[in-house]
C-alpha cells in the first residue's frame, strides 16, 4: 500500500500524519473492492434472481431507491438506468420518507424498497423500512449494506419479505466519508438489477479507467489544489447528475465546509445556479458517453470557456472528444470493452477522481480527512435524530 499511496504525490508517513490514513487507503482500494463485489455477485446472482423475479414481473411495481447522504446519491445514480428498463423507479432519500411518509409511501401500490446503507445504523435507515412495512400493503425490501452488525441488516434478517446484499468487510469505510462503500454498493446494485454488464472482463475495463485516475492524474489534481479554488461546481446529466451531487458532498465533507460545493445538471446550470461562478470557482463537468446528451455537455463547456468567468473548467471524459483541452482529463477506453462504457459505469472512475480531489484539497487546508469536522457538528454515523410516531408507524 505504501507504493500506491505515493500516487497522491505524498509519502505514506505524510498522509498518515495529516489525518488521511483511512481516507487515502479507502480511495485507493476501490478497484480491489469492485473485483470482490463482482465475485460476490457471481456467487449470489441466482439467489437474488429468485428473490427479484416475482416482483419485477409485476407491471404495477414501484421501485424506491433510498438512503441518506451519499447512500441517497447511489439511488440517484441508478435511477435513470433502471428507469430505462423498468417503468416506475424513484430515488427518494430516507430523510424525506421519514419526514413525510404520507407523501412518499402509497399504501396500495406494490413497492420494492431498495435501501443503501454503509453502517445501517443511521436512525432514518431503519425507520424508513419500518414506515414502509406498516404503511404499504404489498411491500418487499432489498438492502445493500457494508456492515454485518448494522441495525438495518439485523432488522432485515427478521423479515420474510427482505433480501440482503452484504458487501465485503473492507468496503465498510473507517474514514468519515463514504468512498469505497459508495462505489461498492453502486456496483453491486447495478449488477443485481442488470443495468451494468456482468463479468470480470468488463469490470477490468472499468478498473483500467480508475487506474488511469489513480496512476496518472496526480499532477492534474495537485495543480488544481495549488490554485486554491474556494468554490467547486460539479455538473453532469442522467446518471452523472447523481454523481455530481455526491462529488459536491464529498468536497463539503472533507474540507469541513471550507470549500463551497454545488452540483447541477448540465442544462439546469444556466437557470440560476450559474451565478456561483467567479475567478475562484472550479467547474468539473462529467462528460456523458451518450452521444445525444454529450452534445449539450459540450455546448456548456464551450460557453463557460468562452465567457471565462470561472477560474478553471475541467472536463472528465472517457474518450477523445472535440472541444477538449490539454488539461482536461481523458480516460482512454479499454480494448476489452466491446460496447461503449455507459454513464452508470463511468460513475465509478469519475467518483475516484472527485474523491481524490476532495481529499487533497482538504489536506491543503490543514483539514484532517479521516475526521474533518473540527466542531464535531457532523459524524460518520448521524447523531441526534428523533423518530416520531406517525399513524401507527415507529
Amino acid at each position: 500500500m505504501k507504493e500506491t499511496l505515493d500516487r497522491f504525490g505524498m509519502s505514506a508517513a505524510h498522509i498518515d500524519a495529516s489525518g488521511a490514513h483511512w481516507t487515502a487507503r479507502e480511495i485507493l482500494q476501490q478497484p480491489q473492492i469492485w473485483l470482490e463485489v463482482e465475485k460476490l455477485h457471481a456467487a449470489e446472482a441466482a439467489r437474488l434472481e429468485d428473490f427479484l423475479r416475482p416482483m419485477l414481473s409485476q407491471p404495477d411495481l414501484r421501485i424506491v431507491l433510498t438512503g441518506a447522504g451519499s447512500s441517497a446519491f447511489i439511488g440517484e445514480c441508478l435511477a435513470p438506468a433502471l428507469a430505462r428498463k423498468l417503468a416506475r423507479v424513484e430515488a427518494i432519500p430516507t430523510t424525506d420518507i421519514v419526514a413525510s411518509p404520507d407523501t412518499f409511501l402509497s399504501s396500495r401500490c406494490r413497492t420494492l424498497i431498495v435501501s443503501f446503507a454503509r453502517s445501517g445504523n443511521s436512525p432514518e435507515s431503519v425507520a424508513a423500512v419500518e414506515f414502509a412495512e406498516r404503511r404499504v400493503e404489498r411491500c418487499a425490501h432489498l438492502i445493500f449494506t457494508c456492515n454485518a452488525d448494522g441495525a438495518l441488516l439485523q432488522r432485515a434478517r427478521e423479515m420474510k419479505n427482505a433480501g440482503v446484499v452484504l458487501l465485503p468487510e473492507a468496503s465498510n469505510d473507517r474514514s468519515f466519508a463514504m468512498t469505497s462503500s459508495f462505489t461498492g454498493m453502486l456496483l453491486a446494485a447495478a449488477l443485481t438489477f442488470r443495468v451494468a454488464p456482468a463479468g470480470a472482463a468488463r469490470l477490468r475495463s472499468i478498473i483500467a479507467l480508475a487506474d488511469q485516475v489513480l496512476a496518472g492524474c496526480t499532477p492534474t489534481l495537485n495543480a488544481l489544489v495549488h490554485e486554491g479554488f474556494e468554490r467547486v461546481v460539479y455538473l453532469g446529466s442522467n446518471e452523472l447528475q447523481g454523481l455530481a451531487r455526491e462529488a459536491a458532498l464529498k468536497m463539503l465533507e472533507l474540507t469541513d465546509g471550507k470549500v463551497v460545493a454545488a452540483a447541477e445538471s448540465t442544462l439546469g446550470f444556466r437557470h440560476g445556479p450559474k451565478a456561483i461562478l467567479n475567478e475562484k470557482t472550479l467547474v468539473v463537468i462529467f462528460l456523458s458517453n451518450d452521444p445525444y446528451t454529450r452534445r449539450y455537455d459540450l455546448d456548456l463547456v464551450a460557453e463557460l470557456r468562452r465567457e471565462a468567468v470561472a477560474g478553471r473548467v475541467v472536463v472528465l471524459s472517457s474518450g477523445t472528444q472535440a472541444q477538449l483541452q490539454r488539461d482536461d482529463v481523458v480516460l482512454a477506453g479499454s480494448a476489452n470493452c466491446k460496447t461503449e462504457v455507459s454513464d452508470l459505469e463511468l460513475c465509478l472512475p469519475y467518483a475516484v477522481f472527485s474523491q481524490s480531489l476532495a481529499m487533497l484539497r482538504a489536506l491543503s487546508l490543514g483539514v484532517r480527512p479521516d475526521n474533518p469536522s473540527a466542531a464535531g457538528t457532523v459524524s460518520r454515523v448521524v447523531q441526534g435524530v428523533s423518530i416520531y410516531p406517525h399513524g401507527g408507524s415507529p
